[in-house]
């Protein structure tokens, strides 16, 4: 690998912290169906699509439903999570994130952000972050999710770059492995427990910094 000239960068859990509102939307529906559901039962929906969340919700109700009904009730779920996400501020930026783009911008790498959250721009445009993106690859662009690197190898695309001239920055196992599968590196965010596959494990972009991300270069 020569020059990294690439940053693609996840959204969730790596610039900002939605996983609150997604766990609100679900418990609000799972309250409407007549059960609880605990924070403890949400760490199973974790990096999990929108139909497979509900499934292991309605398996914790012990509630069956219609394939017609479900697509009602995960559409219900996002468009509580929408009004969420449309109320949010600039300061629920993870800390240091910002920071870390605009350092990375001003040293001239690329930025792209490759996430499978059809509510990114949403999302993007609430924290006043879209102008800092090159480009974006979200949940509407991509048709496989991750481990799958088809988020990422678009971001690579986009940005006119080879896939080992990218640094990858994730949060999830999956996002971990994807990254590694489009043959680029990986930054972890989070635990090197669970993201020991990854090249560099830090705890927020906040601990990031240009010197770091050139000592990933072979």
């Amino acid at each position: 690998m020569g020059k990294i000239k690439a940053c693609l960068f996840d959204l969730d859990g790596v610039i900002v912290d939605t996983a609150k509102y997604h766990y609100i939307a679900w418990r609000e529906l799972a309250k409407e169906l007549g059960f609880d559901f605990t924070e403890e039962d949400n760490e199973r929906l974790k990096g999990v699509s929108r139909m497979t969340s509900l499934d292991i919700l309605l398996e914790i109700g012990g509630v069956s439903h219609s394939n017609e009904e479900k697509l009602r009730l995960a559409e219900k779920k996002n468009e509580n999570y929408r009004t969420f996400i449309l109320k949010m501020l600039p300061d629920e930026i993870l800390p240091g994130a910002k920071e870390y783009l605009e350092e990375m911008k001003a040293k001239g790498i690329k930025i792209a952000l490759g996430s499978a959250s059809k509510n990114a721009m949403t999302i993007l445009d609430r924290l006043e972050l879209t102008s800092l993106f090159e480009a974006i690859i979200d949940g509407t662009k991509v048709s496989e999710a991750k481990p799958d690197p088809e988020v990422f190898l678009k971001g690579a695309e986009a940005l006119n770059v080879l896939a080992e001239e990218c640094v990858v920055f994730e949060d999830a196992e999956a996002g971990v492995e994807a990254a590694l599968a489009g043959n680029m590196k990986c930054v972890g965010i989070g635990s090197p427990e669970v993201l020991g596959k990854a090249h560099l494990v830090i705890d927020g972009l906040h601990q990031m910094t240009y010197e770091k991300l050139r000592s990933l270069e072979d």
